[in-house]
Formats: structure tokens, sequence, C-alpha cells
């Protein structure tokens, strides 16, 4: 499809909107931002998969527009698959020299969608899940059950989204093994508390359980925050934005009550989540500026790490590793120095760059179970880089990425497995602390 061209309106004049009141049209200037130069077509992975322009940045910014001014109809099934189709990386947002909000206009264009068509069952049964806590826990017990009796990994071989789910649930197992340890520390450099997450505490556990010990050897002093839940991020990005406001006022008043602490987050797209949390209530007067209070106060768990040091340790064995950079942690949240950061203080690990780590993996949320074909494309050339650096553990800091790669390398044959790089860092305090023994 060519790209469209804006209608000729009269000297003066301006075309009503045909969508007025609704989120993409509250965007609008979004939109007009956009020059259409193209510097995000080489960055934009569904683009370069399937080299089709409406499944670029631009070619979606098009139709946006078209939206807004009646060219195309919101009833389109051609629109609405191009606007599905697109991972919500926020790759093009770094590659853009116009500063377009391209996640903002994605998340208003889905919602503005959502009033004509809803999304496929199973996204609605996943987003259910995770927006009503008790659900979530039950779903991620029995998650656990399947992943820990190992059944998970013998259906892993299954065609098809089953055993893409089960390669995925697979990849949570830890790959990590330390001594216990008990992490000791001064607390000089003040109070931080843990966004628990859904997933990360669900089946990544001993991460969030690493997360409080290489803190606190760093000198933080963690605090618990009760009540808190879901950030949101899934519901967001699939333009529920009425549920993800539901679920950010509950964290947001959780929060509230260890005032005191930053906020560390070990998951990229939470974090990202979390700091733009004022952007998701700013037409709340009630709950923005507490929104932006929160947000002020998040950090990842990097960056927390990188500004304490860190302190150095080593594996007991030598390690060739790879580093991915998740989506939501260079691109939205804009932090790239620290996760190499904390690499570099892991003594007996040669670290081999990733090329096109900037690339996203196709995990984002939940859509490589809604867009199967279109996530393994763009998964596909990240699992042959893997393979060119010969690493035997690639580290990355997002459990969505985590559980992705993870998949395709399982159901690829390769050995290579992924590590959280805040349990790698948390096996090197461990050894350390054997050796002092």
């Amino acid at each position: 499809m060519r790209e469209a061209l804006p209608p000729m309106d009269a000297p003066g004049t301006a075309a009503p909107c045909a969508l007025p009141g609704s989120p993409l049209s509250l965007a609008e200037a979004g939109i007009d931002a956009c020059v259409h130069c193209g510097f995000c077509l080489p960055a934009c992975p569904t683009y370069l998969a399937l080299e089709d322009e409406n499944d670029s940045p631009r070619g979606r910014i098009v139709l946006m527009r078209g939206l807004l001014d009646g060219d195309v109809l919101p009833t389109d099934p051609v629109v609405q698959q191009h606007i599905d189709r697109c991972l919500g990386c926020r790759a093009c947002e770094t590659a853009c020299p116009s500063g377009v909000p391209y996640g903002h206009l994605l998340e208003a264009t889905r919602a503005t969608l959502r009033a004509t068509k809803a999304p496929p069952l199973i996204a609605r049964l996943i987003l259910r899940v995770f927006a009503i806590p008790l659900l979530l826990r039950l779903a991620l017990f029995g998650g656990r059950i399947v992943r820990n009796s190992g059944l998970a990994t013998a259906l892993a071989a299954l065609p098809g989204r089953i055993g893409a789910g089960m390669a995925m649930l697979a990849g949570t197992r830890p790959v990590m093994k330390t001594a216990p340890w008990q992490a000791h520390g001064s607390g000089d450099r003040g109070d931080v508390t843990l966004l628990t997450g859904c997933v990360m505490q669900g089946l990544l556990t001993a991460t969030n359980e690493a997360t409080g010990r290489v803190l606190t050897v760093n000198g933080y002093r963690m605090t618990q925050t009760p009540a808190q839940g879901c950030c949101g991020a899934l519901h967001s990005h699939a333009g529920d934005l009425d549920t993800a406001r539901a679920l950010a006022r509950v964290n947001i008043a959780a929060f509230e009550a260890t005032p005191q602490a930053l906020i560390v987050v070990n998951s990229a797209g939470c974090g990202a989540m979390l700091k733009e949390y004022a952007h998701l209530l700013h037409d709340e007067p009630e709950w923005r500026e507490r929104a932006e209070a929160v947000g002020a106060r998040t950090r990842d768990a990097s960056e927390l790490l990188a500004a304490a040091g860190p302190k150095p340790a080593s594996l007991p064995a030598p390690l060739r590793i790879t580093y991915d950079a998740p989506c939501h942690l260079q691109h939205a949240q804009r932090i790239t120095t620290p996760p190499l950061q904390v690499l570099a203080a892991i003594g007996n690990v040669t670290h081999i760059p990733l090329d096109d780590s900037d690339q996203c993996c196709g995990s984002a949320g939940i859509y490589n179970l809604i867009e199967p074909d279109v996530s393994d494309a763009v998964l596909a050339p990240k699992l042959r880089c893997i393979a060119d650096t010969g690493a035997s553990v690639v580290i990355t800091g997002n459990p969505g990425c985590l559980m992705q790669i993870s998949a395709g390398l399982l159901r690829s044959g390769s050995a290579t497995r992924v590590v959280h790089p805040i349990d790698l860092l948390d096996a090197a305090y461990a050894a350390d602390a054997l050796r002092v023994r």
C-alpha cells in the first residue's frame, strides 16, 4: 500500500477529526512531529523482517493520520493488522531526530481500535488473569509446577503456541547454581524497595532474592512495600488503558507507604512503565503529581549498582558471555552503560559483544503468543548473532526477553542459556563469600 497523502483542504482550514475525543486524537501532536524522514526504518524489527512500509513506524504513523482524517477506517482489518504487528520496542524513538513519542502513539492507537475490535481471545485471557491478583497467583503457581516437574522442557518441542509457551516457561528455571550466602552491607547509600512484579516474583523468585542481596552488599538498605501488584505494562501496550490506570493507582498508593525509599526494578518493561505513570495518568489531576513522584523515585537495578561501583567479585570458573540489551531498557529508559558496568565488575568473565544487540528479540510482552510467526522472524537473526559469539550464557535484564531468547535457544537445540545480570553478579558474590569461609 502506498503512503497515504493528506487531503487537500482549502487554505486556512483544517480537516475535521474523524475520531474526536478518541485516545488517538488526544495524541495528535505526536503524529504531527513526524517528518517522514525514514531514519526509523532500519531500526524497526518488523520492517526488517517483513519488508513492508506499512509495518514500519513511518508507515504506521501514516495510518494513524489516516484514521484521524477519515481516509482509513478503524474497522479496516488491514489497518488493524499493521498496528497489531508492531512490537512496541521503541527502537524508532532512539533513531528519531524529531522526538516522535511513538510508544505513546501506538498505545493510543490500540486503545482507539479496541472500540471497534476486541483483541484475540488469548490476549483477553492473559490480560484478564494479570489484572486479578488471585488468578495471577494461581496461574503462576501452576506454571512453577509444570516447569519444576520437567514437563515444560519435555513439551517445548511441540509445534505452535503450546511448544513455544512451554519453552518460555522452561527458560525461567535457574541457570546459576549458587551456594547459600548471607549478604551484609552498611546501608549508607539509603533505602530501596523492590517492585516484586508478576513474572519476576512468580517465576523468577530467585532473581528477586538475588536483587536484595547484591544491593545490600553494595550499601543499600532493603525495605518492604506490601500491597503492590502488576505494573500494568501489558495492558497499556495492548491499549487497555483503563485497566492499566487502575493497576497504576494501586502501585502508586502502595509505594507512597515507603516514601523515603527509591523503587528498584529488575524488569526493564516494568521499570519503563513506572517511570511513565505520569503520562498514563496525565488527565487525572488527583493522581498525576503522585504518579510523577513514583516515577522520579524509580531506578533500574543496574542504575543503583553502577552508582555504587559496583563491588567487584569473581566467578569460580571462566565463563564466556554476551549481553542483549532489553528494548525497554535502552530505548524506553535510555539506559545503556549501567548494565555493562555491572558485568565489568564480575571477574573470570569473557564478554563478547553481540551484533545488533539494539534489535528486539520478538518478545514484547505477550506479542510472541499473539503474533508467533512475526515474533519468530524477528528472533531468528538474534539467535544467529548469539551463535556467532560462541557464548555459553546470554545476559539480559527483562523477563520477557529472557523467556523469549531461552525458548528460541532451547527449540533450536543450542546449549547456550540465558541469565539475568543480577543472578550473574549474585553468583560471583556467593563464590567470594565461600572463598572467605
